[in-house]
C-alpha cells in the first residue's frame, strides 16, 4: 500500500527535473571547444556584433572583428593549455558560464554572458581576469 501512494510523488519530481533540464539550454560546445584552442576566429562565431570586453585591466565595447583582435593578441601572449567550465547557469533570457583557463603563464577566470539574439544565443560580454593563486 504504502509504495503506491509514494510511486506518484517519485513521478511528479522526476518530470520536474526532467523538464527543468531541458528548459535550459547549455552553452555551444563550439565555445569551450574555441577558448581550449586559443582560437579567437573560432569564438568570434559565437560574439553578438559588438561585444564588452573586460580583458585583464582594460574594458571596453569593441565590434567583433575588432574583438577578434584583441583576444589573438592575447592567445598569443598566453599560450593556452587548457579551458574547463566550472559553472553555467541561465537568468531569463540571458546564459552564463565561468571556467578556468590555463596557459603557460598562469590561470584565468573566464566569464562569459550570452544573450539570445533572433534565434540563436550570441556572446555579449567576456571578463577574462588572474586566477586568484590562493
Amino acid at each position: 500500500m504504502r509504495l503506491k501512494s509514494i510511486f506518484p510523488v517519485i513521478l511528479l519530481l522526476f518530470n520536474y527535473f526532467f523538464l527543468t533540464a531541458q528548459e535550459t539550454p547549455r552553452i555551444p560546445e563550439g565555445i569551450s571547444v574555441a577558448f581550449k584552442a586559443g582560437n579567437a576566429v573560432e569564438l568570434t562565431k559565437y560574439m553578438n556584433s559588438t561585444v564588452e570586453l573586460l580583458l585583464l585591466e582594460n574594458a571596453d565595447f569593441y565590434k567583433r572583428n575588432v574583438a577578434e583582435a584583441v583576444l589573438k593578441d592575447f592567445f598569443a601572449d598566453y599560450p593556452v593549455e587548457d579551458f574547463i567550465i566550472r559553472h553555467q547557469g541561465a537568468k531569463n533570457d540571458a546564459r552564463y558560464a565561468i571556467g578556468i583557463l590555463k596557459t603557460g603563464k598562469g590561470d584565468f577566470r573566464i566569464y562569459f554572458l550570452l544573450k539570445k539574439v533572433e534565434e540563436d544565443l550570441l556572446i555579449h560580454l567576456i571578463r577574462i581576469e588572474r586566477e586568484n593563486a590562493d
